[in-house]
C-alpha cells in the first residue's frame, strides 16, 4: 500500500461538526501537525471530506 503524510493547514473553527470529527479521527488537532497513514479506501474518503483543510503528500 502507498503511504501518505497528512498535514493540517487550516482551522476547523466554523466548520460542520462532521468535518471536525473527521479531523479528530485522523488525529489532527493543531495546525501544522502531521500524521502518516497507509492509503486505504477509508482514509481516502476521510481525506476527500476535509481536503480543503489538509495537505496530502505521498511518501
Amino acid at each position: 500500500m502507498k503511504k501518505v503524510v497528512i498535514t493540517k493547514i487550516r482551522s476547523t473553527i466554523k466548520r460542520p461538526q462532521s468535518q471536525k470529527r473527521t479531523m479528530e479521527a485522523l488525529g489532527l488537532r493543531k495546525i501544522g501537525q502531521s500524521r502518516e497513514f497507509e492509503l486505504t479506501p477509508q482514509i481516502q474518503g476521510m481525506i476527500n471530506k476535509v481536503k480543503h483543510l489538509v495537505k496530502v503528500e505521498e511518501k
